[in-house]
């Protein structure tokens, strides 16, 4: 016979109670099982453990022996089930996410790193806004666990939350000649003349803006494709030309002078910008968690609204409008 933690923890409730009844009514067992209890412990032992009378029982000697290793054994095995079910609560593991370069939730960079490290300190997270990477097929193949994109689908293998709508803007160096606005904004047709600093044909924003360039019958005039922010801000300090961009580009420039910023009309343009992750994978304790924090801070970003031209998206969604 194996001696069981059940057989040990009955031993102890009888010595400790000095009463075979009062220790089945504390164990809620009935007393002739708790008397079965001690018969295998004794019989595994080859020794009398308790001794029996009218007013109760009480320990032989080889019993207090018992009794000093078993409450050594019980007490490790509550300390090993607290420890179990406190290691199941825990988050941890590794996370990696990646977000939209030039989107106004590459902002919540450093936001983001701060709340998993307190929330989650077990948790590594990885960010990445490379702009050579497809975020959704990094997603799709499991490559990555979840990315903030533009678009909001579908694509095959991945499913698009909306989380906000950008629009976007002409950032233009302090001093540069602009032209004049129309009511508030300055028409995409007036912007044949002016130097362009843009994101490579591929960007989904490039997109828009060539889209939104065709719908009013002009050609962008593109100075340089730069796909780097670091590069594109500095090349706007120095005055190199501007770019078309979310508000949230703005914020990264520390120059004394900020970058005029001119709305767009004729067309407007905005661009979704969702949350990706996969539809045919589970996805992780660690990676569920940062996803909703971080969905947490766009919403808190959004109602702020420290943030020109970001919207909360309808059903649809838009591009250009």
């Amino acid at each position: 016979m194996t001696v069981s933690f059940k057989l040990l923890n009955s031993f102890v409730k009888a010595v400790e109670l000095e009463s075979l009844s009062s220790a089945a009514v504390n164990l809620h067992i009935a007393q002739p099982a708790l008397s079965q209890h001690i018969n295998l412990l004794e019989r595994h032992f080859g020794q009398r453990l308790l001794i029996r009378t009218n007013v109760g029982v009480s320990p032989t000697g080889a019993g207090r022996e018992l009794y000093r290793h078993a409450l050594v054994i019980l007490d490790q095995l509550h300390k090993a089930e607290s420890d179990v079910a406190r290691t199941a609560n825990v988050i941890s593991g590794n996370v990696s996410v990646g977000l939209a370069t030039y989107s106004t939730t590459s902002i919540l960079s450093t936001p983001l790193l701060k709340t998993v490290r307190r929330d989650y300190p077990d948790v590594n997270l990885f960010l990445n806004d490379n702009f050579g990477l497809v975020l959704s097929e990094m997603v799709m193949t499991r490559r990555m666990d979840l990315a903030i994109i533009y678009g909001s689908g579908p694509i095959k293998g991945v499913t698009l939350q909306p989380l906000l709508v950008e629009e976007l803007f002409l950032i233009a160096p302090p001093h540069a000649e602009l032209p004049p606005d129309v009511d508030g904004a300055i028409p995409v047709s007036a912007l044949g003349g002016v130097d362009l600093l843009l994101p490579g044909p591929t960007h989904f924003l490039r997109k828009l803006i060539d889209t939104a360039f065709a719908h009013a019958g002009i050609k962008p005039r593109v100075a340089a494709e730069i796909e780097s922010a670091a590069t594109l801000r500095d090349a706007i300090e120095v005055g190199l030309g501007a770019t078309i961009l979310p508000w949230a580009l703005t914020s990264t420039f520390v120059g004394a002078e900020r970058p005029l910023t001119r709305r767009l009309s004729g067309p407007t343009i905005r661009a979704t910008v969702s949350l990706c992750v996969s539809d045919h994978q589970p996805m992780s304790d660690q990676a569920a968690a940062v996803r909703d924090t971080l969905s947490q801070l766009v919403k808190e970003l959004v109602a702020s609204q420290r943030l020109v031209g970001v919207s909360t998206p309808d059903e649809s969604g838009v591009a250009v409008a």
